[in-house]
């Protein structure tokens, strides 16, 4: 992600691209694909694991996080459905958040709970505080459907689409321009 980007939307991003979709014949590539994984990345982004993670976790942080890609899909246009809404609002009963201060007397918002629950405090706390930022609508996933690669718009008029224009901009545009050229 770009140095511009966010802290806390940075995370989001950071989660949201641990899948990486198909690419011209390339498989899917799967960070998190144990619980063992997920934990790593947990740790390794400072959200507190206690609990043991078992396969049923790594599926609802999965699940979770494509809900998260269909949320920034709706900041790049795609229309926000009733399920992915319900999961979210399930996540976040799940991932209770309590305000601490801190050193310089910040308030600041943590995860009430170590575990999944946290993972899901965090990132939707980073959702909640980027919108009263106002940097939320520049967080999207890229329009291509064989891509949705998370990333921060930092266009002026924040109408960027995609993730790359030299990747999936081209290739959209190129199957437009041959779709043209087969209905002459």
């Amino acid at each position: 992600m770009p140095e511009k980007t966010p802290r806390e939307l940075h995370l989001l991003g950071s989660f949201v691209n641990t899948l990486e979709k198909e690419f011209d014949e390339r498989p899917d590539e799967e960070a998190l694909d144990s619980p063992e994984a997920l934990r790593g990345w947990m740790r390794d982004h400072g959200i507190p694991v206690a609990d043991p993670l078992d396969e049923q976790d790594l599926q609802r942080a999965t699940d979770f996080r494509e809900a998260l890609r269909r949320l920034l899909r709706a900041n790049n246009g795609a229309t926000l459905d009733s399920p992915v809404l319900r999961q979210l609002r399930e996540a976040a009963d799940s991932g209770l958040i309590r305000v601490e201060v801190d050193s310089q007397g910040r308030a600041v918002t943590v995860p009430a709970n170590p575990g999944l629950g946290a993972l899901f405090a965090r990132l939707l706390a980073a959702v909640a505080d980027s919108q009263a930022a106002g940097t939320w609508e520049r967080m999207k996933a890229c329009a291509a459907d064989d891509c949705e690669w998370a990333f921060f718009d930092e266009s002026k008029n924040r109408s960027r689409t995609w993730c790359s224009m030299e990747v999936c901009g081209n290739r959209a545009k190129t199957r437009a321009y041959r779709a043209r050229r087969k209905q002459d």
